[in-house]
């Protein structure tokens, strides 16, 4: 076992409830989260109260069900999610603002072996479900954070290396405290410090006010337009009543929505996603006229396609976020085969949904009022990454000065 795990885990259990979710006496939690990871579990429960919760929820899961569910329940049976669990999902969301905890520790390839079709067909039923939770989620009505444990499957895609699980496991858990700061004295107080780094770079960016990013790199030349008026946002949230949270621990994007209207060229990814279960590797997306026009993946090309032919918005996309590849999890030289670590090691774009805070009064509008302004909507929202040290990127104001922000990956402004 890691030296001082125990004392460790407690320290990220505290970071994650004080300064991820920053609970409030009187606060709803609720928590998603494997049965294996119940010592955590029991930690973040405890902190919660400690803080004034007024009440924690646990959601359990099991890996191992949850591929049974898929390959044994029937596409008409596995789709068919009850409505008791949508009520309770909306009477969590619009009556108690219930703040989320999403604790990922999955086996990246867990439904590599179900039908791609069955697993896109229920991300699809429950996009819809459960629009309340995604639409209060995006707009920042109550307070969330993703973070991660370390999973023995989801170890041993990252570690094979290594001989035993135990091992496995064990750098994983050094890989989540080292990036998540938790070796550090006082953790919140060094995440206060690099949301400072982070804001100053958005704020550069606000400044601005780019009509347009170029993007450059092997198998890449890409031009996504910019919204009149789009916020580059950092590393914290704020909810209605102006409580701050940080969405993703760990982070080190900058990030805002393209205007899904204006979009002309070809990107390449860089690294592999791990998107509902599939490992998805060599993605090549296509552009032309404000959307996707042809999208392939040298491994999971039906899981991609998929995502894009079978979710509404998903010909657009939502997200563009700027990581510099000096980030420490890229300088790690890991691969993570998870969104949460892997989009903070690079560059990435997002298909599907953008989030309203990317826009001046974008929580304010509509869907119709968002899709005006160049905002995607969408029932999905898939990050891939196309960043490396080869990346360029350049931004273009209204009156075409080309500003550099990215040289060989890391930042020119």
């Amino acid at each position: 076992m890691l030296p001082n795990f125990n004392d460790n885990l407690k320290k990220y259990a505290k970071l994650l409830v004080a300064k991820g979710l920053n609970v409030h006496p009187s606060d709803w939690v609720k928590m998603t989260i494997a049965v294996e990871q119940a010592p955590l579990a029991r930690l973040v429960t405890k902190e919660a109260y400690a803080l004034g919760a007024e009440k924690v929820i646990v959601k359990w899961s099991d890996e191992e069900i949850t591929k049974q569910h898929y390959i044994h329940q029937s596409e008409e049976v596995l789709t068919n999610i009850p409505q008791y669990e949508i009520e309770e999902s909306e009477d969590h969301v619009l009556n108690h603002r219930v703040c989320r905890l999403s604790i990922l520790s999955s086996d990246p390839s867990l439904l590599n072996e179900v039908t791609p079709s069955k697993v896109a067909a229920y991300q699809k039923v429950a996009g819809k479900a459960f629009k309340a939770q995604r639409i209060a989620t995006q707009n920042d009505d109550l307070k969330w954070t993703v973070a991660a444990a370390a999973g023995a499957d989801w170890a041993r895609s990252v570690f094979p290396h290594l001989k035993t699980s135990e091992e496995q496991v064990d750098a994983l858990w050094d890989e989540i405290f080292k990036t998540c700061r938790i070796y550090h004295d006082d953790p919140v107080a060094v995440w206060d410090e690099h949301k400072e780094t982070l804001k100053e770079k958005a704020a550069k960016l606000n400044d601005y006010q780019f009509d347009a990013l170029h993007y450059t790199a092997p198998g890449t030349d890409l031009t996504l337009g910019l919204p009149k008026n789009h916020i580059w946002q950092s590393a914290e949230s704020f909810n209605p009543k102006g409580e701050e949270f940080i969405a993703n621990m760990p982070t080190e994007e900058v990030f805002t929505a393209p205007d899904t209207r204006r979009m002309e060229g070809v990107v390449r990814s860089t690294k592999p996603l791990s998107y509902a279960g599939t490992l998805i590797e060599g993605i090549e997306v296509h552009f032309k006229d404000g959307k996707i026009v042809d999208i392939s993946a040298e491994k999971g090309d039906e899981a991609i396609k998929k995502l894009v032919q079978d979710n509404e918005g998903a010909t657009g996309l939502g997200e563009v976020a700027l990581v510099p590849d000096p980030s420490p999890i890229s300088q790690s030289g890991i691969t993570f085969f998870e969104t949460l670590f892997d989009e903070n090691a690079s560059n990435h774009l997002a298909i599907g949904a953008a989030y309203p805070t990317c826009i001046q009064g974008g929580t304010k509008m509509s869907e119709e009022e968002l899709l005006k302004h160049g905002m995607n909507v969408s029932t999905a929202h898939v990050d891939f990454m196309i960043g490396s040290d080869k990346m360029d990127i350049d931004g273009i104001k209204q009156d075409g000065t080309v500003v550099p922000v990215f040289r060989n990956g890391d930042w020119a402004i």
